[in-house]
């Protein structure tokens, strides 16, 4: 089953979180630290971001649904803070 994101909105699938950088230092917890996820779909009205993507979006910004074992993320457009 594959979702269809309306207007601004952005499917994706959520990446595990760094706990250690390249150089082997330990990230600490912060408050509200930024989330990576792959982009699976886009709505129409989305302009800065395509499928096959990858994100950085505010973690509590965004809507989590399970559809077939598969955790996905529906993120509005205005809460992605970048792509890598």
């Amino acid at each position: 089953m594959s979702i269809k994101p309306l207007a601004d909105r952005v499917v994706a699938i959520k990446e595990a979180a760094l706990e250690k950088t390249a150089s082997g230092l330990y990230l600490g917890e912060a408050k509200e630290k930024p989330s990576y996820a792959t982009v699976q779909s886009v709505g129409p009205d989305v302009k800065a971001v395509k499928k096959s993507d990858k994100i950085i979006f505010r973690e509590y910004s965004a809507t989590e649904v399970k559809i077939d074992q598969t955790d996905y993320l529906i993120i509005k457009e205005e809460d992605i803070l970048a792509t890598l």
